[in-house]
């Protein structure tokens, strides 16, 4: 299909069905999808969990530009709302996404964003089951936004939550922290950058699996996106009624990120990521846990990088590779806008 997204393709009626059948089925189709009816019916067995808890979650993506180094909206559709339920304790099944298209968008970028998302929902091993486009004028958006939502079961006798921290635990990353808000700020272009480093954006399922599977003791876990890891650390802090004190040093950071860091005054504790994982267990588990996570991609980086103290609550502190020791504050404002 070519040309460029009209008015037409909004209006529910032959564009409408064209834009469907010519996109999106031939790269999303599954027995749910190709009934094309309003709901996706999902029975008990379909779930695939017997006693498991129902998880679902939804999020938006509004990131510039639609294509970045290593990845793009379409991966990101995917792999940002399969992390939520996986970093849950979930096994995702499900997604239903919702397009918001410009007038004028070029189909082919938009085939090419359907395509990218086909691929990550069979890495991440989802079916996108339901769906929706609406068509904007000219203007009156950029490009393309994606609305995703989903289903997981949560196995019986799994639980987490950002409560559960206790003083003495370890705190884990899953490996580079900053990769994908440093990659986006080179894909803009704005800064005359040239940086030879990729967005983290991976699905975390098969990750979260072997957490569990080799420390089922862990507290909680979460995917550091928006905020970056200071943030998720001052939520656990907070939500916990403890302080946690991470190592400046211990921290895996890319030379690259640093450089770009400290050119653009930015702290790479509050980039976004979209692959990194923080977690925390107890500290006894912890050097085994590490180990188990470096045998896949998704945690060849894994280290402990700080502990769980009893207080005062709410605290994050960090002890910097000069010496000293500095609080870690929440966010303020934006640190880069539209990055997911």
């Amino acid at each position: 299909m070519s040309g460029t997204v009209t008015m037409a393709h909004g209006a529910g009626g032959k564009s409408s069905r064209d834009l469907l059948r010519e996109v999106f089925l031939p790269h999303l189709d599954n027995p749910w999808l190709a009934t094309l009816d309003d709901l996706a019916r999902l029975t008990p067995e379909d779930l695939g969990e017997p006693g498991g808890t129902l998880a679902f979650t939804t999020d938006c993506f509004v990131v510039t530009p639609l294509f970045f180094p290593g990845s793009d909206i379409g991966h990101l559709a995917v792999n940002g709302t399969v992390n939520d339920l996986a970093v849950g304790g979930a096994r995702p099944r499900f997604l239903s996404a919702g397009f918001i298209l410009e007038e004028g968008l070029a189909i082919a970028t938009l085939e090419r964003v359907v395509v990218s998302m086909a691929e990550a929902a069979r890495r991440a091993g989802v079916h996108v089951v339901c769906g929706d486009t609406k068509v904007v004028p000219h203007g009156a958006a950029d490009q393309l936004f994606i609305t995703t939502a989903g289903i997981g079961v949560i196995p019986p006798g799994r639980a987490l939550g950002p409560t559960r921290l206790v003083a003495g635990d370890a705190i884990v990353v899953s490996g580079e922290i900053g990769n994908h808000g440093a990659a986006i700020v080179d894909a803009r272009g704005e800064l005359g950058l040239s940086m030879s480093i990729a967005s983290d954006c991976q699905p975390l399922a098969r990750l979260t699996e072997l957490v569990l599977a080799r420390c089922p003791r862990v507290r909680c876990m979460r995917d550091a996106t928006r905020g970056g890891v200071a943030t998720v650390l001052n939520e656990l802090a907070e939500s916990s009624r403890v302080a946690i004190a991470i190592d400046e040093r211990r921290i895996p950071l890319r030379a690259e990120v640093r450089g770009v860091c400290e050119l653009l005054g930015l702290d790479p504790l509050y980039l976004a990521n979209e692959g990194t994982l923080v977690l925390g267990c107890p500290r006894e588990d912890a050097d085994a846990l590490v180990e188990a996570m470096r045998t896949l991609p998704e945690g060849r980086g894994a280290a402990v990088i700080g502990e769980v103290r009893a207080g005062p609550a709410g605290l994050v502190v960090m002890a910097t590779s000069f010496g000293g020791e500095r609080v870690v504050d929440v966010l303020y404002g934006a640190h880069l806008p539209r990055i997911c």
